[in-house]
């Protein structure tokens, strides 16, 4: 039985942070970062069953196309999708009144819908990439037994073209679902190779007051390349998406509309628009 101390409930039977009971959620979830993009979604909906918040855990469930769907704020960063992964997966996979795990075990389809600068200059604004992998540069997910799950040949390879300090922790990568890389694949997406950061500033090559670490580390990013593999972009939550769906036996998604491009230095003049089209697009694939 896992213990109150490990597993903890809100007086309602709730999961603690997300205040969510397993009747709340479909198999198919939407992760947005911000929870005022959660009704930008729901609202092309023909219904919404049920909506709650609690600090910036924001959560609706309702019907697209016939299809049930859940879309969840999940806040900013890999410490954030660490509590949403492991409390959704609660909801399915540990019966909360018993404190046991499941004998069978429920795996759900995950899509985060993102925005994202690029690192390449031929990825534009205003594009949509699908991340076929995800790079954690942010040492959450060493803190659970991932060797069996991680890329560690693009791991080293990565470690040595960027002389990686080791200081800041191993990197580490984690492929997605291939079952829905088939399934949200078209002529509209560029695949990629998504870094994940443990910050917005500092940690992405930002320099306000503060000097870096690596100032060369954002070229040195544009220039990996694995078997053809390179680097498309950098936000904060895929790679701990990837890792944990993985371990947990979830299908896990990344989708960006490229808002940014690190490489020209350019923004897109409408990302409003670019991510109201990532989300038409998602919700179509998903309700197929």
């Amino acid at each position: 039985m896992i213990q109150s101390s490990e597993l903890i409930l809100n007086p309602d039977g709730s999961v603690y942070h997300l205040n969510l009971k397993p009747e709340h959620i479909a198999h198919d979830i939407i992760f947005v970062g911000d929870q005022n993009r959660v009704e930008k979604i729901t609202k092309h909906f023909s219904s919404i069953e049920f909506s709650q918040q609690k600090r910036e855990f924001k959560t609706q469930t309702g019907i697209y196309k016939g299809k049930r769907i859940t879309v969840m704020s999940t806040g900013i960063g890999p410490d954030n999708i660490d509590i949403v992964m492991n409390e959704l997966d609660a909801l399915v996979n540990i019966d909360l009144e018993t404190r046991e795990i499941k004998a069978e075990l429920t795996s759900l389809n995950i899509i985060r819908i993102g925005t994202s600068g690029s690192l390449q200059e031929d990825i534009p604004c205003d594009s949509f990439v699908m991340s076929q992998y995800g790079l954690g540069l942010d040492n959450m997910l060493r803190s659970y037994l991932i060797d069996e799950i991680s890329e560690t040949e693009m791991e080293d390879a990565f470690i040595k073209q960027t002389d990686w300090d080791m200081k800041k922790g191993r990197p580490y990568v984690i492929k997605g679902s291939e079952i829905l890389e088939k399934r949200f694949e078209s002529d509209k997406i560029y695949k990629g190779f998504t870094g994940t950061a443990g910050g917005f500033y500092g940690p992405q090559g930002r320099v306000l007051r503060l000097d870096i670490q690596d100032s060369e580390l954002n070229s040195k990013m544009d220039k990996f390349e694995f078997d053809g593999i390179k680097m498309t972009n950098l936000e904060m939550e895929t790679g701990a998406i990837y890792g944990l769906g993985k371990l947990l036996g979830h299908q896990c998604l990344s989708l960006n509309a490229i808002i940014a491009n690190r490489a020209t230095g350019t923004f897109s003049e409408d990302p409003y628009k670019a991510v109201d089209e990532l989300i038409a697009y998602a919700l179509d694939k998903l309700a197929e």
